[in-house]
């Protein structure tokens, strides 16, 4: 089962912002608790199909029944279709959501079959193809979904500095969980 409890999710939410009134979580001011709304079916076929993927069932079921960002971990859910609000501020997070958007990247084969933890040095790029950013955690590290190959579904976390590319979570339904069962 994919579907969401899109009440439960966004009264969660709610919860968490009045216990966090001075927005001091981490994240908490760029992504405010606020959900955006659902996408249109219509639309997140479009994405598919103009990307040339199958985007992954909790996390297309989320984005369908729940909210397409921002209210989430880290600096808060990337927008699937349109870029933050704010883009063009200059943060790093802008230019990773619109590099994935580039022309067969998202389709193109997942490259690890083994997480690489680790320094990894240029081209950290390279080893991103065939995910989508969902999160930025700062300082160049994000949390990214896989979509296909043996790992599809997964969601990873990219440091290039210091701790590589390593799984972090067996779906965007935990990931996604977890950051609202947190305190």
């Amino acid at each position: 089962m994919h579907s969401w409890d899109e009440g439960g999710v966004r009264a969660r939410i709610r919860e968490m912002a009045a216990r966090d009134p001075g927005l001091e979580r981490f994240g908490a001011d760029t992504h405010r608790y606020e959900l955006g709304p659902a996408l249109p079916e219509a639309e997140i076929r479009a994405f598919e199909e103009t990307h040339g993927i199958a985007l992954p069932a909790d996390y297309r079921s989320f984005v369908a029944e729940v909210g397409n960002g921002p209210a989430g971990p880290c600096h808060g859910l990337m927008p699937l279709t349109v870029p933050r609000p704010e883009a063009g501020e200059e943060w790093a997070v802008d230019d990773e959501w619109e590099q994935d958007r580039v022309p067969g990247r998202l389709a193109a084969p997942f490259p690890l079959t083994e997480p690489r933890p680790g320094p990894i040095g240029p081209p950290a790029d390279a080893l991103s193809l065939g995910t989508l950013m969902l999160a930025e955690h700062g300082c160049g590290v994000f949390d990214r979904l896989v979509l296909n190959g043996p790992r599809a579904g997964e969601v990873w976390q990219i440091d290039p500095d210091w701790g590589g590319f390593v799984p972090a979570r067996p779906d965007f339904r935990t990931w996604y969980s977890d950051w609202l069962a947190s305190p």
